[in-house]
């Protein structure tokens, strides 16, 4: 890993201690992209448009006679 992020290991060890509470051992033992996958989104997040108002609208209608 030292290889791929060079100066930069410090820096994305401490990212991976306070975000995910990662300990040395397994800030190293994970691969550069277990590291990238841990800090994105959430698996299954998508950056979608809100609801459009008669979306809205419709879901209201449907909940409040349920």
């Amino acid at each position: 890993m030292t290889e791929l992020f060079g100066d930069a290991t410090p820096f994305w060890g401490s990212i991976a201690s306070r975000a995910l509470g990662w300990r040395p051992t397994e800030f190293w033992q994970a691969t550069p992209q277990e590291l990238v996958a841990s800090l994105g989104s959430p698996s299954g997040a998508t950056t979608t448009a809100p609801p459009s108002q008669e979306t809205i609208r419709k879901m209201i209608e449907r909940d409040s006679n349920g």
